[in-house]
């Protein structure tokens, strides 16, 4: 018995020094936490005249920062093309991956994890209204900039072969690219989300009515950050910090009211701020973690209007992107 427990202890001492240091460590030791981001679409991530990154994918990344260092500004952005990506945080170049970034099957099951959606967004096509073609059963043989290693190749093929329709796709390999040879006439089309094609045809055309927007399938995706698989505990912290910014709307708290907030007597609340403990210590943060996001970065309607939405150049409308109350997709979940 004696040299059972020997060996069983020994065991474990070896499986203790050898366990891999968790992203959490990382991140805290560190002192930054690393994003992978854009190449630059503005509203969803890109930097502004000063250098300053902003988007709603970076603040998506900036509250995970909150959560984790107090600091919103402690973090590094790495831009990436649609190839780089899934690799840089597969062999952690980077943290986490809030990229407008499409959860799909198959790049779920390639050693990436999904966290919770920060954006439901349909792909759309975007063509010169001069051509006269407002939907795409009327694209017959139009050629289609694409850019490769996202998920709109697929769809150009997918929705070529449903409609008969033999689109030309023409692909590069950044989204720089697709876009230049868009505006150059090498192309009829461009493909890529829809509210991605807002802001390229808000910040690239000097006459953006001169071109239109349709959706390319009746099917919204689910634009969702991910990270590398096998630490259950940093997929926990990012997915719950991206659930504060929700449920803070959620809950009606703002970056201007969430400090009264602190002393409610509701249950719901007190758990969500952390007044009641329990639910950061959970995650291996600090109680009151979604209090801090709240109070740095806003809850996602004030972030989603002041980057995309009514508050922002590309005034696009909530639509998917309306809490669940007021006919969307955005859900919180329980903070207990």
């Amino acid at each position: 018995m004696k040299y059972t427990i020997a060996i069983a202890a020994s065991l474990s001492t070896i499986a203790t020094a050898g366990a891999a240091q968790s992203m959490l460590q990382t991140v805290q030791e560190r002192g930054r936490l690393i994003c992978g981001a854009s190449q630059g679409t503005p509203g969803f991530g890109a930097p502004d005249d000063n250098g300053y990154w902003r988007g709603l994918d970076i603040e998506t990344c900036r509250a995970v920062a909150v959560a984790v260092l107090g600091d919103k500004d402690a973090v590094d952005f790495v831009p990436l093309s649609g190839q780089q990506r899934i690799p840089a945080l597969q062999t952690g170049e980077i943290d986490v991956l809030p990229r407008t970034l499409t959860w799909t099957l198959q790049r779920d099951a390639n050693g990436i994890n999904f966290t919770t959606p920060n954006y439901y967004e349909y792909t759309g096509f975007m063509m010169p209204t001069s051509l006269g073609i407002t939907e795409v059963s009327q694209m017959s043989g139009a050629s289609v900039c694409v850019q490769t290693g996202s998920t709109t190749e697929v769809v150009v093929n997918d929705v070529s072969t449903k409609n008969d329709l033999d689109l030309q796709p023409i692909i590069f390999d950044n989204t720089a690219a697709a876009r230049q040879a868009f505006f150059g006439g090498r192309c009829d089309a461009l493909i890529t989300d829809a509210g991605a094609l807002a802001s390229v045809r808000a910040t690239m055309s000097d006459s953006p009515d001169d071109y239109i927007i349709f959706p390319a399938t009746e099917y919204a995706d689910a634009l969702t950050p991910a990270v590398r698989g096998g630490d259950d505990q940093w997929m926990d912290i990012v997915t719950w910090s991206i659930q504060a910014l929700i449920a803070g709307e959620a809950f009606g708290l703002t970056q201007d009211n969430v400090e009264d907030a602190l002393n409610s007597d509701d249950p719901r609340i007190r758990r969500f701020l952390g007044t009641d403990q329990g639910n950061g210590t959970a995650l291996g943060l600090s109680d009151d973690f979604a209090y801090r996001i709240i109070k740095e970065i806003g809850n996602y309607g004030e972030v989603f209007d002041r980057n995309i939405g009514a508050g922002s150049p590309l005034d696009l409308e909530r639509g998917y992107n309306a809490l669940f109350t007021d006919g969307g997709l955005m859900f919180p979940l329980a903070f207990q």
